[in-house]
């Protein structure tokens, strides 16, 4: 089998690392880079070290027959429509998070999807961080037992110096704190518990404090998630934290607790009296260079290969977003929201 071809659309600051991982892929090639003008996508490639087509035309570079792989790394507001004519254009996707800002869209994309037969994966990339991975492993290996109650919390104060800040702020391209970048512990909270959620209660905040007073909705949300088998959780975003980069995690079991690379577990270690820590590598940065987007990456290639079907294509981490988007709702109208919407 030949390499397969990948498009990136959009040539900003995490497109950089979809790149780097492809071109470190033994079975993929970047063949085509598109942005708003030529010559940013020409800037890009040759960033890159890459020889390959550029383009100021999404369509036209989707209409590449060559192309089979579509890397969508532009800004929210644009990730459902270009996700859609992705997929019916018979691309298989790899699209950044959020995937869409509302419910027609994501519920369109979603369809569009099914449709197409594509493969997908949503970059929720934090499920390839190796703590990510080390949790499940103990909860699959029952170290803590029944998870009744989870807690992920994503604090990072996303400023001028953040390269997304500036679309960021905006109340059509961030939408929330949640669907900016907590969506991140939103999907984390569902791929621990293991559960749907069936309600959930937020708020939002802000603290106006120079220079997050430039968002033009609350930077600070929070939300209660109750879970079909009865457990509960806890979500928090907030965008202007004046703090360090933050990734929580809390999950009490009834056998035993998880704090971030922290077990307490007797039924695992008998006769334990203090948590023991696990030395990996933690989800503590906001910068793209650290995120494992590699093993993202190298996970979707294999998916094509093989014909088989992501734990994190479209069709599931629709429900992570489904959450978001309850919340938003909940804060809007001061209300429980029942999910599914």
């Amino acid at each position: 089998m030949g390499k397969l071809r990948v498009g990136i659309q959009g040539c900003g600051w995490v497109a950089g690392e979809h790149i780097r991982a492809y071109m470190n892929n033994p079975n993929t090639r970047v063949a085509a880079v598109c942005s708003r003008t030529k010559e940013g996508a020409r800037a890009k490639a040759d960033e890159m070290g890459l020889s390959c087509a550029v383009y100021d035309s999404y369509d036209e570079m989707l209409a590449d027959d060559a192309v089979k792989i579509i890397s969508i790394c532009t800004p929210n507001h644009l990730h459902a429509r270009e996700g859609i004519n992705a997929a019916q254009a018979g691309k298989h996707i790899l699209i950044e998070k959020p995937i869409a800002l509302n419910m027609e869209d994501l519920r369109a994309l979603r369809e569009s999807v099914r449709e197409a037969g594509v493969k997908s994966v949503t970059s929720f990339v934090l499920r390839w961080n190796p703590l990510f991975e080390t949790i499940r492993a103990l909860l699959a290996d029952n170290a803590v037992g029944r998870v009744f109650y989870g807690e992920v919390d994503y604090f990072h104060g996303i400023g001028p110096w953040y390269k997304q800040f500036e679309w960021n702020t905006r109340s059509n391209v961030g939408k929330s704190s949640l669907l900016s970048a907590g969506c991140h512990a939103v999907d984390g909270l569902r791929w621990f518990i293991q559960d749907e959620v069936v309600e959930v209660t937020a708020y939002s905040t802000r603290g106006n404090g120079s220079p997050f007073d430039q968002y033009e909705y609350d930077p600070t949300q929070v939300l209660i998630a109750r879970f079909a088998g009865g457990a509960v959780g806890k979500v928090t975003s907030s965008l202007e934290s004046k703090m360090p980069y933050v990734f929580g995690i809390q999950l009490l079991g009834d056998e035993g607790s998880i704090r971030n690379n922290l077990i307490y577990s007797k039924h695992k270690y008998p006769g334990q009296t203090d948590f023991v820590e696990i030395p990996t590598i933690l989800p503590d940065s906001g910068d793209v260079t650290h995120h494992p987007f590699q093993t993202e990456i190298d996970h979707m290639v294999d998916c094509v290969v093989r014909d088989v079907e992501s734990h994190a294509n479209i069709e599931d981490t629709y429900k992570s977003h489904e959450i978001c988007f309850a919340a938003d709702l909940s804060v809007q109208e001061n209300r429980p929201v029942r999910l599914p919407l």
